[in-house]
């Protein structure tokens, strides 16, 4: 397995006013694998059906949205963990602090050290002409 690459220029950021470019290496996407995708390769690896897998994966998300609004943490094997944070705007004194103040909640996803690895380990290639 390996991650095909486009070389994009962009504005020097060292000089943007000297319209200068420098080029970078940008991940091509090869597309999108919808929920029925997914539930179908893992039905190939599993003895789910196309249908089971896709329930599984339905019902993951909701127990995932159910958990992480209760406060949780949620680990995934060997994927890794779910949580929420929050943005906040800051107040001079505690008894300010209120719901108005909050700003964002955001999802963040910490892989796993066993993902983590594979991603490091990816290896590359450049995009040709009749990518």
């Amino acid at each position: 397995m390996s991650l095909c690459f486009n070389v994009v220029p962009k504005v020097d950021p060292r000089s943007p006013r000297s319209g200068g470019r420098r080029y970078y290496a940008v991940l091509k996407s090869l597309g999108l694998l919808d929920e029925r995708e997914v539930a179908r390769q893992l039905s190939e690896e599993t003895t789910m059906t196309p249908k089971e897998a896709e329930f599984s994966i339905h019902q993951f998300e909701k127990i995932l949205i159910r958990n992480l609004l209760n406060g949780h943490t949620v680990k995934v094997g060997e994927l890794g963990s779910f949580s929420l944070t929050i943005n906040s705007s800051g107040c001079d004194a505690a008894e300010d602090v209120s719901v108005d103040c909050i700003k964002n909640v955001n999802l963040n996803f910490r892989p796993s050290e066993r993902i983590k690895q594979a991603v490091n380990n990816a290896e590359f290639y450049p995009s040709s002409a009749d990518d």
